[in-house]
């Protein structure tokens, strides 16, 4: 079969690679009103902002934050292992392996799952990290189509002298993101990397629909999956997934998936913090002790019938996660965003575990329980980060709202920094201010 890339046809963007080469040099510089910039396409240019606002590499290789295990089981378990064979044979037909492009498939987060294709250009993008288990989310690499189509939710092109990291700047490429087809929540991204030939209109048209037809297909083996087992699936409940999401929102959202749907229920801010408590003690909890953590006080009469009305409404949304009693506790795990953060701290993939955590546990809760876990969330990544964490991440912290005003931090990051980088003038002024 021919392969869909062997037709080479040229694209010349709007504006020469070498105008484009030094609006980046002239952005990296701190010349951020040069009008060579007016010049880019606006896609790139606000991409490009983004990247150095997050203190994205320009010249640094992506993390790799798996071991080789750990990247099989991740992938045997992610929602587009089953359409894999799909991607291949709509974006590699025939012989893959000198097709004259890369296919990658990868997370909502931006790490790259599978990474396919012909096998000169994987070697040659090897070198610049485009490898499966690498993070090419838009905080990590800067401007790249995977990255930037995951941040935009949309299907993006991005040529050659355009890519924020100059490692990337010798290649084209061309992504699409990836919805759940029923609850619309991001699963990933499809990307072909290559020369010219990877940014034409048709392999833009090529790489969306195959996207939208790997949504089709998960929807439809979801609905041949439920005609199939009905009498099975009414004598036990679907397997399902769950996970709550407290950081950086008041009101936690409550995601499950299984074999017959996917769902999302935003909690109120009182049942969010019942949840909560009940998943970080997976021993259970007496309803004095509970009632503590969400109260301030042994309000145990308070809290029974908020208990009957979060059983109702569990009861409809997620009933494998329903609260037994005496003690209260979950029957089923219940991941956290929260655990999810620690896990990666504990791991070293500092970087990702920044990009995953958008805010403090339940901002507004004056619940006990919950500002002592909100406080030592707060401690641990910024104590791991202290003690552990290249400049590149310090800075993307000290550029939040919890390490905006942190002196500590903003001096380590001033002894790290090379003499000559134009962000010291910039740290200094803040810790100036911060004295004063």
């Amino acid at each position: 079969m021919t392969s869909p890339w062997s037709v080479r046809t040229e694209v010349a963007p709007a504006t020469s690679r070498l105008l484009i080469e030094r609006a980046h040099e002239e952005l990296l510089a701190g010349n951020a009103g040069d009008p060579r910039l007016a010049d880019v396409r606006p896609l790139v240019r606000e991409s490009w902002r983004r990247s150095l606002a997050s203190s994205a590499a320009a010249e640094g290789l992506p993390r790799l934050d798996m071991t080789a295990d750990e990247l099989e089981a991740y992938r045997r378990a992610h929602p587009l292992a089953p359409v894999m064979e799909m991607v291949r044979s709509l974006l590699l037909p025939g012989s893959a392996e000198d097709s004259g492009v890369v296919v990658a498939v990868g997370d909502a987060s931006g790490r790259l799952l599978w990474v396919e294709g012909d096998r000169g250009i994987r070697t040659l993008t090897g070198d610049m990290g485009f490898v499966a288990g690498a993070d090419w989310a838009e905080a990590s690499v800067g401007t790249s189509a995977p990255g930037t189509a995951l941040a935009l939710d949309r299907a993006v092109q991005i040529r050659q002298a355009e890519h924020f990291n100059r490692f990337v700047q010798p290649w084209s490429c061309t992504a699409a993101p990836v919805h759940d087809p029923e609850t619309r929540r991001l699963l990933g991204v499809i990307d072909v990397t290559g020369g010219s030939e990877a940014v034409t209109p048709q392999a833009q048209l090529l790489v969306d629909a195959t996207a939208r037809a790997v949504e089709s297909e998960l929807l439809v083996g979801r609905l041949r999956s439920r005609a199939a087992a009905p009498r099975r699936a009414a004598r036990r409940p679907a397997h399902s997934h769950a996970a709550l999401r407290v950081l950086g929102r008041d009101r936690a959202l409550l995601e499950t998936s299984g074999d017959a749907a996917a769902s999302v229920v935003e909690l109120s801010a009182r049942h969010a913090e019942i949840v909560l408590m009940l998943a970080t003690h997976r021993e259970g909890l007496s309803a004095e002790a509970l009632a503590a953590l969400v109260y301030g006080e042994a309000a145990v009469e308070t809290l029974r019938p908020e208990m009957v009305r979060l059983r109702k409404i569990l009861e409809k949304r997620a009933p494998h996660l329903v609260p037994l009693s005496r003690p209260y506790r979950l029957p089923a795990d219940l991941e956290t965003d929260v655990q999810h953060v620690v896990s990666l701290l504990g791991r070293g993939a500092h970087r990702v575990a920044l990009a995953a955590y958008p805010g403090a546990v339940l901002p507004e809760s004056v619940a006990p329980g919950v500002e002592e876990l909100r406080a030592s969330v707060r401690a641990a990544l910024r104590e791991t980060l202290l003690a552990e964490a290249g400049v590149d991440v310090l800075l993307a912290y000290a550029d939040t709202a919890e390490g905006a005003e942190d002196a500590e931090v903003l001096r380590l990051c001033l002894a790290m920094l090379p003499a000559r980088s134009p962000r010291r003038a910039g740290l200094v002024a803040r810790i100036e201010a911060l004295g004063a």
